[in-house]
């Protein structure tokens, strides 16, 4: 479940310890972090990876190593605890082999057209939240990537930063609420807003 907060993962000290940079502030980190990101996103987009290779335990730790290896230790690794967002952290590995099944079977069928099966991926990873940080922005992106991979442009999700407190985040992390309860008609106007 989404909780009603920020949104925001706090991260534990041992987790803390494993920043790379040496940074003052959390604005600098944000900017660190948009750097790395944005390098992240590039390779993303121009990676040959099929559809089906998207949808691997390999791929979404990749990824996510792109887009925090100049930032985190961890960076790639799944979280060894647990956070006030996410499924129990012992059993990422599991639901995350049943998100990647289902979605080759959505994809396979037909069963929703391409932005509904990208944002549903979406919706299910974060809602595991199976990395110590990053899981939203990490999300975001590997939407991108898989709408991108089934013939459609990237999604603009909200066309801001969410990363700061904002009428953005507010509906961004509303629409993930509604999804929770089965409603995905928020988040999949969110994406393309």
């Amino acid at each position: 479940m989404t909780p009603q907060g920020s949104g925001n993962t706090p991260l534990a000290p041992e987790e803390l310890a494993d920043l790379i940079p040496s940074l003052a502030t959390k604005e600098e980190l944000n900017a660190w972090e948009r750097r790395n990101i944005i390098r992240a996103r590039a390779w993303a987009f121009k990676d040959r990876t099929s559809v089906t290779g998207v949808l691997t335990d390999e791929y979404v730790r990749k990824l996510h190593r792109k887009m925090f290896d100049q930032t985190w230790k961890w960076s790639g690794q799944y979280r060894r605890t647990e956070k006030n967002l996410g499924i129990p952290f012992h059993e990422i590995r599991e639901n995350l082999a049943t998100l990647f099944g289902d979605a080759r079977y959505w994809i396979e069928h037909q069963t929703y057209p391409p932005d509904e099966i990208a944002v549903r991926f979406h919706h299910r990873l974060v809602f595991i939240h199976p990395f110590p940080n990053g899981n939203g922005r990490h999300g975001r992106l590997i939407g991108d990537v898989l709408v991108m991979k089934l013939g459609r442009p990237a999604f603009t999700w909200g066309s801001t930063s969410l990363i700061r407190p904002g009428e953005a985040r507010a509906k961004y992390l509303e629409a993930l609420r509604t999804a929770d309860q089965g409603d995905m008609s928020s988040l999949l106007a969110f994406a393309r807003a």
